[in-house]
């Protein structure tokens, strides 16, 4: 086999436009925060430049550094993860209020902190979590432009790719394919891709099901769909009108669950990458829309606490419709990072619903979000169900059922 090449500096700088015009769609005089560990420098230094060419007012770069927070997680005293400071919230609320868009590179070791004290990550999630709990509600109605991309690590490399020399160009490969960086006009395939899934979406909306069905091995789960749902996919407009591409990749048709109808039992397949631990190999069994029981074969106490963050971890805020036939999924790769996973597959998300998938949602109160059917919660956490021996079946308000899905893939 012979070596793959590290992208180069041209490559880097294609990819940088994609997430600033696609992705985040930075407006003349906005501002653009990008969040992104240190061994991502040189794709964030093209992302500066391509974001002052777009008309950027300012970019302010918020570094991070996955080795000096395994020593924080090993070595800080434990009461220091209940705590988050005053002045990096006031921060996150600022820039939302502001209108700045947000651009997230992800590159996690899915390993990094194995070993770590369970509780010691609770902490530090729920306190994060409390904190931010306005700046989050900004993003997840839609009144900041925001995107996440990925970019290649050492560590995760290593785990997709374990002992190859060219581990880290042979993850940048896949994620140029996965993102159709190797399309000659990379925007044209995003525009044409972007209005697939807004159709697919908008078709699943005018069905107006009432209830999802999944059966598959180690599966058989009944979702309930709030009356005023929407299913969203590819990009969308902000509260101000503006489109923007949440995820790069993406191949999901998604919208909310009833948070108080959910029925059965589901089985992950594909393992999640949570707060530095993989869990793997679990089902989750569902009574009154609340996970009443949870096994895993791997990562039990990570999913324990996942669910103990607070009243609404134990129920489903997201239910996304992906292909089997889809490219993530046919290159065969197990990226161990949601972003990717789960655009390869059928999945569900445990705690807060996007209001984007109400109509009217986003002006909504949280109280009328919740009488509405939208689960809140401190955390949103995609896992992976789909197979290609997934079947899902849609019911309408008659009770009347149709296929949307057999062996995982679309048959509407």
């Amino acid at each position: 086999m012979s070596m793959i090449s590290m992208p180069t500096e041209a490559d880097f700088a294609r990819y940088a436009e994609l997430a600033v015009k696609k992705g985040v769609n930075i407006q003349p005089g906005q501002q653009l925060e990008v969040r992104a560990d240190i061994s991502q420098a040189p794709l964030v230094r093209h992302v500066v430049k391509a974001a002052y060419a777009a008309g950027a007012k300012q970019v302010f770069v918020n570094w991070s550094d996955e080795e000096t927070s395994k020593i924080r997680y090993f070595d800080a005293p434990a009461d220091s993860f209940k705590e988050f400071p005053d002045w990096l919230k006031a921060r996150f609320e600022q820039l939302a209020e502001e209108k700045t868009a947000f651009l997230s590179i992800v590159s996690d070791d899915p390993d990094a902190l194995n070993g770590v004290e369970s509780s010691r990550i609770s902490d530090a999630n729920r306190a994060a979590g409390q904190a931010l709990a306005k700046w989050r509600q900004y993003v997840m109605s839609d009144n900041v432009s925001w995107s996440i991309v990925a970019g290649a690590s050492e560590a995760w490399a290593e785990k997709v790719f374990p002992g190859r020399e060219d581990a880290v160009a042979a993850l940048w490969q896949a994620i140029f394919a996965a993102t159709r960086m190797d399309q000659e006009d990379v925007v044209a395939a995003w525009d044409t891709h972007d209005q697939s899934l807004r159709s697919r979406a908008k078709l699943l909306t005018e069905k107006k099901y009432a209830k999802l069905h999944y059966q598959a091995p180690g599966t058989e789960l009944t979702i309930g769909l709030p009356k005023k749902h929407v299913f969203l996919g590819g990009g969308g407009p902000n509260i101000d009108g503006i489109d923007f591409i949440a995820n790069m990749p993406t191949e999901e048709v998604f919208t909310l669950a009833d948070k108080d109808s959910v029925e059965g039992h589901v089985s992950s397949t594909k393992p999640l990458s949570y707060s530095g631990n993989l869990i793997d190999e679990f089902t989750l069994w569902f009574e009154g829309g609340k996970v009443v029981k949870a096994e895993a074969k791997k990562g039990q106490a990570a999913l324990d606490e996942l669910l103990n963050m607070d009243e609404g971890a134990r129920r489903i805020g997201e239910v996304a419709l992906v292909p089997d036939d889809s490219p993530i999924s046919n290159s065969g790769l197990l990226f161990y990072n949601t972003l990717f996973d789960e655009n390869a597959s059928c999945h569900l998300a445990l705690g807060r619903a996007y209001s984007t998938c109400l109509e009217g949602g986003p002006s909504m109160s949280q109280e009328e979000l919740a009488a509405n059917g939208a689960n809140d919660s401190m955390t949103h956490v995609d896992f992976m169900i789909g197979s290609a021996e997934m079947n899902i079946d849609g019911e309408r308000e008659d009770g009347t059922r149709e296929a949307i899905m057999r062996d995982g893939n679309w048959v509407i």
